[in-house]
């Protein structure tokens, strides 16, 4: 059996260690999912979690905000006592700052003082701010915990452009080798996500009609109802181009618009997806004039009542005067894969705060029919959709003309052929980091983001942010509650198109 063949199976023993360990990610994702992993029996028998931070607490302090953090973010039925005992066993906790020095000894110690250390696979999980991914995974050399079974996760965002994405892959890459890095991104472990492989390459009906002869456009949305909150010192800086855009709605483009691999695994996938990232058409300062638009939420009404603006969240109740940013909490663009499968088709991605839903889904609209075989008919043909509900309702709808029953001549109307996981499927769909951190502890990268492509994606969006630096034109103003500003709209008018809605 080849390295490779070992690392793709479940180890007996796993180090799965967290740097961030009492942060809000860790205790409202990272743990909740390994407690779901271990309830159901899929972690491996011996694994230790170790929590890493700043905070100084001994193991029995940081079992007690785990606990606390198990009840806050998981429901009571799936609250089992015996597994959360099973998982607190489990943890332990260090503190350590990764920009010193001291007491990395520590860590040394935990990680090589137990039975069969050189066979145990280690995951060290990067639950920090992208300018410690460097230096905490120096430090981890130094102390001689990276062999071959070792792997390191690191979360978005990878960089604020090209050149320091690869300064982090850089740094990164000089301690792990590409095989060992896993560059999370939440959205590929959904199962919607995932079900678009199958649907796609599973089903012979639908190969067929994937491509320009059929497709009219595609839709990606991402949208939110919550506003930027206790982030917004990071996203003032970020913006949703880059927090949305270069990594979660490219990602989905990709999944889309890919071709079929030899089969689903490993590197096939990832190769397909970097064809995607390198056959999109660059955008020009005219193309990011004419086909995005950014925008910048206002006061507005929600379903949940009066909300302030954008600029006063980033102020907070206690400022005296609302800072004046022109970040973007809204994108809309328009792009288009330059191959022999997709040329010609516009791919319309959109992703907003304070919108008045909270969705994620792919449309695929289909052309319409040629010619009108129903004259005199009542109602009329429409374009076939697929949608594809990634959250929070997962699932399917295809959109379909149907003859409305009764006699005397043809009523056409629109009906749709629904999917439902949670009804076709009796059992709780897992979260996506519960799929995610298992193919870590399996060494399987298919779902996760090679170097290349994180890279690709960047080169592709740096034009648009270029563009928008030099323009002297604000983000367009949206009231909070509301689908955007009027310009996204307008970006599918001039085409012929509209925006397509969960409920339509």
């Amino acid at each position: 059996m080849t390295s490779s063949d070992v690392a793709a199976t479940l180890p007996q023993a796993c180090d799965f260690t967290v740097f961030g360990g009492t942060g809000d990610l860790a205790l409202r994702k990272i743990l909740p999912a390994l407690y779901h992993r271990d309830l159901e029996g899929h972690l491996p028998p011996d694994t230790r979690i170790i929590g890493v931070s700043r905070s100084e607490i001994d193991d029995d302090g940081y079992r007690a905000e785990v606990r606390a953090g198990l009840e806050a973010h998981l429901a009571p039925e799936h609250l089992d006592p015996d597994a959360v005992e099973r998982l607190l066993g489990r943890l332990h906790h260090l503190c350590l700052d990764s920009g010193s020095g001291e007491g990395w000894h520590l860590l040394h110690d935990l990680l090589k003082d137990r039975p069969h250390a050189d066979e145990t696979v280690r995951v060290f999980y990067l639950a920090v701010a992208p300018r410690l991914f460097g230096p905490t995974c120096a430090r981890l050399a130094e102390i001689d915990v990276v062999d071959e079974r070792a792997r390191v996760v690191m979360e978005k965002p990878i960089g604020h452009d090209l050149a320091s994405a690869r300064e982090v892959n850089d740094a990164v890459g000089e301690v792990f080798e590409e095989r060992q890095i896993f560059r999370i991104d939440h959205y590929l472990g959904k199962e919607s996500v995932q079900n678009l492989l199958v649907t796609r390459f599973a089903n012979t009906f639908l190969e067929p009609l994937w491509s320009s002869r059929w497709v009219d456009h595609v839709q990606i949305t991402v949208a939110e109802t919550v506003g930027v909150g206790s982030r917004g010192g990071y996203y003032d800086h970020a913006g949703a181009l880059r927090d949305m855009v270069q990594n979660h709605l490219l990602q989905l483009l990709c999944l889309v618009a890919m071709e079929p691999p030899t089969y689903v695994g490993r590197e096939n996938v990832r190769d397909e997806k970097l064809k995607v990232l390198q056959a999109l058409k660059p955008m020009s300062p005219e193309d990011v004039d004419r086909d995005t638009v950014r925008g910048q939420y206002a006061a507005g009404l929600t379903a949940e009542g009066p909300v302030p603006s954008y600029a006063d969240d980033l102020a907070g109740p206690e400022a005296a005067g609302a800072p004046d940013s022109w970040t973007e909490t809204f994108v809309a663009l328009k792009a288009e894969v330059r191959n022999w499968r997709w040329a010609g088709v516009p791919f319309y991605l959109r992703t907003g705060k304070r919108m008045d839903r909270r969705v994620s889904e792919i449309v695929v609209v289909f052309k319409e029919p040629p010619h009108a075989m129903f004259p005199g008919s009542e109602g009329g043909t429409t374009a076939n959709r697929l949608h594809i509900c990634v959250q929070p309702d997962e699932g399917m709808r295809l959109h379909l003309t149907a003859k409305e029953p009764g006699p005397g001549g043809i009523r056409l109307r629109p009906v749709s052929l629904d999917l439902s996981y949670a009804d076709a499927f009796d059992q709780r769909s897992p979260e996506a980091y519960e799929r995610l951190l298992m193919d870590v502890i399996r060494g399987n990268p298919t779902l996760f983001m090679r170097r290349d492509e994180v890279e690709a994606a960047w080169s592709w969006v740096e034009p648009v942010l270029a563009r928008w630096a030099d323009s002297s034109e604000r983000p367009r103003r949206y009231p909070a509650g509301t689908p955007g500003p009027y310009a996204a709209a307008a970006l599918l008018e001039r085409d012929g198109r509209a925006w397509q809605e969960t409920d339509q």
